[in-house]
């Protein structure tokens, strides 16, 4: 959905899971949750690429609670977020065809 978005809108696009610390991956891969504290990094990357292209561009992460979103708009304080929504069918669906993913 992101990626169709930039495309849409002719600015680049970036997944936030590419961002991720090696750490995190490790933990993820072994079937751990992240917890804050595995966040803030990544979430600081996140801001700084926001940062950079504060002028137009598309970010897909999960910035569920409101401390992530408050962290990413230090870095970014024009940003705006969408919270998609979808049936656990779709979500399962589209989660199975991403192979090779870390979590």
């Amino acid at each position: 959905m992101g990626a169709a978005l930039a495309q849409r809108m002719r600015v680049p696009f970036a997944d936030g899971d590419d961002f991720h610390p090696a750490a995190n991956i490790a933990k993820m891969s072994a079937g751990h949750a992240l917890d804050d504290t595995d966040r803030y990094p990544w979430l600081e990357a996140i801001g700084q690429w926001l940062a950079v292209h504060r002028d137009g561009g598309v970010m897909s992460c999960s910035a569920l609670k409101r401390k992530y979103r408050d962290q990413l708009r230090h870095h970014c304080p024009e940003v705006v977020f969408l919270c998609l929504s979808g049936s656990p069918e779709v979500i399962r669906r589209r989660q199975a065809s991403r192979p090779g993913h870390f979590m």
